[in-house]
């Protein structure tokens, strides 16, 4: 991290001795239309990642936090997908979104949906459907994080509310929500950093593309500084990357300590 953020204000191609230029790539980098777009990608997937996969795997955990036949198997079912190979996911997922022949796209016809997206062949579409493979992909392992957190809360809580008259969304809210607020913490904290980091489903899924449509910072810095040799620029680009997770971290933790004051 150190070399990286010394190597930030260098022009170096890995080969040379690295020349000092002091703040050069910083405004280079606010200059580059690439990379602007790069951060815009990075900010949409984390905005659509971050809460779909809050949603999808706080539903699973409630789905599956309860004392039915064979729920050991839908969780590991739910599991499967998180520790299965990206490079695998993404393929499959290339081909459930075909906009042709895949089934997303039939299924949505069969609903009477005539002008279907196109999904990674569209620039409109492309990352909608990264979002949506890689909340799938991930929302089991935060299942089971908020299964623990639903197991935390003490039954005598829930008892007490229903014999207060609480319905079943009055108990979610007043009861379910307040005992999970550190597991959502703890998972708002890991998916934000995962989100800023996304790397490899994108490669695989899309490239980048089509044109620059799902290009994230982290392709950026690969292509900038293994692909093109400017090890320098892409060094500035992932302090920017480091600087932009710091901020965002230390805010949710701020905003949590006040809630909690």
């Amino acid at each position: 991290m150190i070399a990286a953020m010394a190597l930030a204000f260098t022009d170096w191609d890995s080969y040379n001795t690295p020349r000092w230029i002091g703040l050069e790539n910083f405004r280079h980098l606010l200059r580059d239309d690439s990379t602007k777009v790069a951060l815009r990608n990075t900010l949409y997937y984390a905005a659509g990642h971050v809460p779909l996969t809050v949603l999808a795997s706080l539903g699973l955990a409630l789905l599956l936090n309860r004392k039915v036949a064979g729920v050991a198997f839908f969780r590991a079912a739910a599991f499967f997908p998180y520790i299965t190979s990206m490079v695998a996911v993404a393929m499959v997922w290339n081909m459930l979104f075909n906009p042709a022949s895949g089934p997303v796209n039939q299924f949505l016809h069969l609903l009477g949906v005539t002008d279907a997206p196109g999904w990674t062949s569209s620039t409109t579409w492309a990352m909608p459907a990264v979002i949506i493979t890689s909340a799938w992909r991930d929302m089991g392992y935060y299942m089971i994080l908020f299964l623990a957190g639903l197991q935390s809360i003490p039954k005598e809580l829930y008892e007490a509310a229903e014999m207060d008259g609480a319905n079943a969304w009055q108990r979610f809210r007043t009861v379910t929500l307040p005992g999970l607020r550190p597991t959502t913490f703890l998972v708002l904290i890991l998916l934000t950093v995962q989100s800023f980091k996304i790397f490899d489903l994108v490669v695989v899924m899309t490239g980048g593309g089509p044109g620059r449509a799902t290009r994230v910072l982290s392709q950026q810095i690969y292509q900038k500084g293994i692909v093109d040799g400017e090890f320098g620029y892409a060094s500035a680009i992932s302090v920017v990357l480091f600087l932009l997770v710091l901020v965002l971290t230390l805010t949710q933790f701020w905003f949590n300590k006040r809630r909690n004051a």
